[in-house]
């Protein structure tokens, strides 16, 4: 950020706080057994004056904090779902500061008692935005679709997240990262039950207290651990139909006995799609390979999961949940490839490649947690122990026929087995100490360990024998020692300071035992800082408005899969290699954000990132028929961006949101031994709407649209989706059925082209996106509540909490 904006903010904030006559006033809402009300909705208003209201939503401790006017009386209203709601009087004297309540819990036998929350669709809390998915969980089959619907998310047809920048997001469940490929998490959300997620936290630029490995941001999915109050539970049902059909059912049960919440999920769903990939490949000036590519994704998919969560004592409290996964597959692909010469349309090469993969994908994650209480103030210590168990088979049959010329068939068949055990254990502390400063320090320690093994035949004579070019077994283990201290302060009237660093300490090592030895070993040890400054502006009907300053430094690590150099083949004319001298990519980040009340309106950003990863396509020999698709580091990008959010104010039937974001990247750098440099620019739109038409009917409205850009050196065209769904709810209120319709037109696909070096390709890329379906879900034992709504606030189905 430059020296006269920077003059200009410091100006700007130094007259606020010099013009300043509020009192900064804390108040903490606490429970029956001393345990912080979380996320609790206060508002203030003036005894003599009830249309000046202030309203705040409690942090993760029990605190929010106002500024009130001296020698003023105020009445405080609190409501939380659980707990009895109250008003208060107080009077602001300058000399009491803090105000302590504590929150009676619901009677079971309090059945027509009726809760006002606030719930809205997105806030700002620090540096994280809080998603609530429950509007969008009507209207989606799987987690991975709730967060496809999420307002500023982003998912390629790889299933890599983006969110700021072009750099995909690191994805973590429970507040842990998997450290797993994106196709394989794309896997663990969509077995995921859409309404077993209570919040998406998104990080853009995330704190020191994550792992460094986060240069595209943090999308944190949180799973729902059971009830407040009594046993509740769920039956859920439905099914989707585009050219192929999508069905699922699940089973949800909540119980709390006061002491212990637990909860229990079970789901099963089927599942079918299809891919399109036609590409033109130029192999000369006067030759093009042509290749139709229609892949069909059938499967099952079985999911489970059990947790609990109960104080061991008045300090303690523990938290335990595991869930597990069967992924059963059987897909189906066919590539006809064509060669032919563009001056006289004559074919000289006609082929169809045919294959076969049946197997299945087993996830089991089991996590561990103890929290200590260390003050009423909102200190903690935490401990967290995680694992987690991937097991991959499959048995793949492959065969080719040859038209021109015509030549015998031929063909073969392979097994794959992969085992990948991954575990982490850390602990952090938390310190709420006098004069508004908190110390945050923790450490984690990773262990990662993956075996494959691949045995591939082909049929040479009428004879099975070994492929060698396709047969490999391979370990790989990888160790990540970190360790990270940050602190905050509060100055002044509410200008928050947080800074911190992070020391991660990398070991992996790979060793290849079929066909050859390929080992290698990297150790090395970084340093990443982290600045984070937050700052009340003004405010605009008793709404606030706040800004933001982040600055942090990142990585992005290569998985084995992208250093192995054994060539995996995937068809006649490409195969995949990894690279083994790739090295780390290192991102900085700056950014400037303002939210309006708790919602993120708008930022302006900067990534700075240096031997950028690069998915790329090389020719391996001189006919150019052969080629390699691989990942290297080829220069250096920066990325500016910018993103706003608008809304209409909802009142209590209409919201509306729009959102834009702009990505300008400048790439320069070495493509083939050339100088190759570029500058691209992407426009993306999104918006959401959600009309209640009466007390049980309300409909819904979801889209994005992106404009022409990159995906790494992939231009696409312009394409998007706009999604629709209408609910309506029976039999008391216990009965939610919605209508869905994703993708209305059809417009989730893209053309794309690549023309870098000697590489030349377009062509066109589609999947089974529009999709017409009926979601049914049936709550029992639940308690009426009603929406109480404020600007941003979104009315939604009841939850089953």
């Amino acid at each position: 950020m430059n020296r006269p904006l920077l003059s200009f903010l410091s100006v700007y904030f130094i007259s606020i706080i010099a013009s300043a006559q509020d009192i900064p006033v804390r108040i903490h809402i606490s429970n029956q057994k001393d345990q912080p009300v979380s996320y609790a909705n206060l508002t203030v208003t003036k005894r003599n004056d009830s249309l000046q209201q202030l309203k705040q939503t409690a942090d993760s401790t029990g605190m929010a904090s106002f500024n009130l006017k001296k020698d003023e009386q105020y009445i405080i209203k609190f409501t939380a779902v659980g707990y009895v709601p109250f008003e208060k009087g107080i009077t602001i004297t300058g000399t009491q500061n803090q105000f302590r309540y504590v929150a009676d819990n619901l009677s079971k036998k309090l059945e027509a008692v009726t809760v006002t929350s606030k719930k809205p669709l997105m806030r700002q809390e620090d540096d994280k935005t809080i998603v609530d998915p429950e509007n969008l969980v009507a209207s989606s089959t799987s987690g991975y679709e709730v967060i496809e619907k999420v307002p500023g998310i982003f998912i390629d047809q790889d299933g890599n997240i983006y969110l700021s920048s072009m750099t995909p997001a690191t994805v973590y469940i429970n507040g842990r990262e998997m450290k797993m490929s994106a196709a394989d998490i794309a896997t663990i959300l969509k077995s995921l039950p859409p309404n077993a997620i209570d919040k998406i936290e998104v990080m853009r630029t995330p704190s020191a207290k994550y792992d460094a490995s986060g240069s595209g941001g943090v999308v944190n999915v949180i799973l729902k651990k059971g009830i407040k109050i009594g046993k509740t539970g769920s039956v859920n049902a439905g099914m989707q139909q585009g050219v192929y059909g999508n069905q699922f059912a699940g089973l949800n049960l909540n119980n709390s006995n006061g002491e212990k919440n637990s909860f229990l999920n079970l789901n099963i769903s089927h599942r079918n799609t299809y891919e399109v990939i036609n590409t033109n490949r130029q192999f000369a000036a006067d030759t093009i390979l042509q290749q139709q590519s229609f892949t069909k994704y059938p499967g099952m998919t079985y999911f489970a999961g059990y947790g609990f969560a109960m104080p061991l004592s008045k300090k303690w409290e523990t938290d335990f949940g595991t869930s597990i996964s069967l992924n059963d597959f059987n897909n189906k692909a066919e590539n006809n490839n064509v060669i032919s010469k563009n001056s006289t349309s004559q074919t000289l090469s006609n082929s169809l490649n045919r294959v076969s993969n049946n197997g299945s994908s087993l996830n089991y994650r089991a996590g561990w947690s103890v929290k200590f209480k260390v003050d009423s103030q909102g200190s903690e210590w935490k401990q967290d122990l995680f694992y987690n168990y991937t097991g991959n088979k499959n048995k793949q049959v492959f065969s080719s026929e040859y038209f021109i010329p015509a030549i015998p068939s031929s063909g073969g068949d392979g097994s794959s087995d992969t085992k990948r055990h991954f575990a982490h254990y850390m602990s952090d502390l938390k310190l709420k100490l006098q004069n508004k400063i908190t110390i945050e320090t923790g450490l984690k320690s990773t262990l990662l360990n993956f075996r494959s093994v691949t045995e591939y035949f082909k049929e040479a004579n009428s004879n099975r024998i070994k492929d060698p070019g396709r047969t490999n077994t391979f370990n790989y283990k990888e160790n990540i020692n970190s360790l990270y201290l940050q602190g905050s302060k509060t100055i002044g009237k509410d200008l928050i300071i947080k800074t911190g660093a992070r020391l991660e300490n990398t070991n992996m090592k790979g060793h290849q035992l079929i066909p050859s030895d390929t080992s290698f070993t990297i150790h090395r040890t970084d340093l990443f800082p982290y600045v984070y400054v937050s700052y009340p502006l003004i405010k605009i009907m008793s709404y606030q408005l706040r800004a933001y300053l982040v600055y942090r430094r990142t990585l992005a690590r290569p998985a084995y899969e992208q250093l192995n150099p054994f060539p995996r083949y995937v068809d006649q004319y490409l195969s995949e290699v990894g690279n083994p001298s790739l090295r780390p990519q290192f991102t900085q980040n700056y950014e400037f954000n303002v939210s309006f009340e708790e919602t993120p309106v708008l930022a302006v950003g900067f990534n700075d990132t240096k031997d950028i990863f690069t998915s790329v396509i090389y020719q391996a020999d001189s006919s150019q028929s052969q080629a390699y698709r691989t990942v290297d580091n080829l220069g250096k990008n920066k990325e500016w961006y910018i993103r706003g959010l608008g809304a209409l104010p909802p009142g209590r039937r209409y919201f509306f949101v729009l959102g834009a974001q702009y990505n300008h990247n400048f790439y320069d750098g070495l493509y083939e031994s050339k100088p190759l440099s570029y500058t691209r620019s992407t426009w993306m739109l999104f918006t959401y709407h959600s009309l209640k038409l009466d007390k049980r009917s309300q409909v819904s409205l979801n889209g994005f649209v992106r404009f022409k850009g990159l995906l790494q050196f992939t231009e696409v065209n312009t394409f998007g989706a706009l999604n629709f769904n209408i609910n309506r709810k029976f039999l008391k209120d216990k009965l939610t059925v919605t209508l869905v319709a994703n993708d209305i037109f059809f417009t989730n696909k893209y053309d794309f082209s690549i023309k870098q070096g000697t590489v030349n390709a377009y062509g066109l890329r589609e999947n089974d996106t529009r999709r017409f379906g009926i979601n049914m879900r049936y709550n029992f034992g639940m308690r009426k509540k009603e929406e109480n709504k404020g600007m941003f606030d979104v009315d939604s189905p009841e939850r089953s909490q």
